[in-house]
């Protein structure tokens, strides 16, 4: 039963749209991640995917709508449902997702990753 510190988990790495995994809770991920520009349009087909904004403010666009979120709020993506996440600035979220979640779903992109790193 480790005490997981955020900030310094967070200031252990610099890129954008690379997740890292920080934990793990009955089959979930739990992820970090630091967010700037645009990514990419996909869904996860079989997962459901929750954001946790922590610092910053994002933007996910989806086909019929656009939600904003701030810190201190989430969002729970449904499966299948397709999303764009934009961060004008840099946004700092923690993302919970199913183990077998794929980076991008289907979407083979170059910001996609394969490997995640654990902290």
């Amino acid at each position: 039963m480790e005490v997981i510190n955020l900030n310094d988990k967070f200031g252990l790495f610099d890129q954008h749209w690379n997740p890292k995994i920080i934990g793990e809770l009955n089959g979930q991920h739990v992820k970090i991640a630091k967010l700037k520009g645009e990514f990419v349009w996909h869904a996860h087909k079989e997962e459901d995917e929750m954001f946790l904004i922590i610092k910053g403010t994002l933007k996910i666009e989806f086909r019929d709508k656009t939600r904003i979120l701030r810190e201190g709020e989430m969002c729970i993506i449904p499966k299948g449902v397709e999303h764009n996440p934009i961060a004008e600035e840099e946004v700092w979220v923690m993302l919970f997702e199913p183990a077998s979640t794929k980076h991008t779903g289907e979407v083979d992109h170059e910001l996609t990753v394969k490997n995640y790193e654990r902290l």
